[in-house]
């Protein structure tokens, strides 16, 4: 709690201050504050600006530069003002440095591993054989008898556009457009009606049918090959999954350069990762 209540603090102490005269050739190991014989380094600075939440973004850098320092050097005191540090910091220091390398390998392999050849040759590869999907688009009118079904047809027949009948007689959602259902693969509708669509020539009109909602007539509007996803529209997926193998051939190859031990069944009770009290 204490890191950003003191913050703001800090923070607008430091809107009353003005810099002048700023020193030249600072690295990340220059020293911008002392508490005693603990130097607080500009890296620090750095890295305690990166943790910070996304409402500091209001500040000036001046400010948040001033804060930060106030901040470090407080944090400072107290931490010279402990008695001894807990065992579960000094682990807690362990798992967080172990993790912050490994989250640095694991950037440096991703952004290296993967070529636009390999994307490339991904994308081929998974769509190369793909089988050919249909797709149809078509319209359709439903009605609660069938004699209402066979008037409608008649009307189509007649030379009525089957849109206008759809908007007139139909009552389906679809119906005020005309009954335009739009595009849909195999196993999206209920089988009568898939069977009715499937038999159809683009532009035919089927005769009257049932179904469960009611009785239809349908027309094929359209049929394609369901398009494939373009590779710009896959890249995203596939650089994640070369990345992740990536790492796990990595994680494999180091495996097997070291000698690795791990704990047998049996050897621990696995309760014991709810004992707290043994960092006491």
């Amino acid at each position: 709690m204490l890191k950003h209540v003191t913050f703001l603090g800090a923070a607008a102490a430091a809107i009353m201050t003005t810099t002048a005269g700023f020193a030249q050739d600072v690295t990340a190991d220059t020293v911008v504050a002392k508490v005693g014989d603990t130097e607080i380094t500009m890296g620090e600075v750095i890295i305690a600006r990166t943790e910070l939440p996304p409402q500091y973004a209001q500040f000036p850098n001046e400010v948040l530069f001033n804060g930060l320092v106030d901040q470090l050097i407080q944090q400072q005191l107290l931490a010279d003002a402990a008695e001894e540090v807990p065992a579960r910091i000094e682990y807690t220091l362990l798992n967080e440095r172990r993790a912050l390398i490994a989250g640095e390998v694991i950037t440096e392999i991703a952004e290296t591993s993967v070529t636009e050849e390999q994307i490339q040759a991904a994308y081929d590869e998974r769509f190369a054989n793909t089988e050919e999907i249909p797709e149809f688009r078509a319209s359709h009118l439903l009605v609660e008898t069938e004699e209402e079904a066979a008037a409608a047809k008649t009307r189509i027949d007649e030379g009525a556009a089957f849109a206008d009948v759809a908007r007139d007689v139909s009552t389906g959602p679809t119906g005020p457009n005309g009954g335009d259902l739009g595009w849909f693969g195999e196993g999206a509708m209920v089988p009568e009606f898939e069977q009715a669509i499937i038999s159809l020539d683009v532009g035919g009109v089927s005769e009257p049918f049932e179904t469960q909602f009611g009785w239809h007539i349908a027309t094929l509007v359209e049929k394609r090959v369901k398009p494939q996803p373009t590779l710009e529209e896959t890249r995203r997926q596939l650089t994640a999954e070369l990345q992740e193998a990536a790492v796990t051939a990595k994680l494999e190859e180091l495996a097997a350069a070291q000698e690795v031990v791990k704990p047998e069944a049996g050897d621990f009770d696995p309760n014991l990762i709810d004992n707290l009290d043994l960092l006491d």
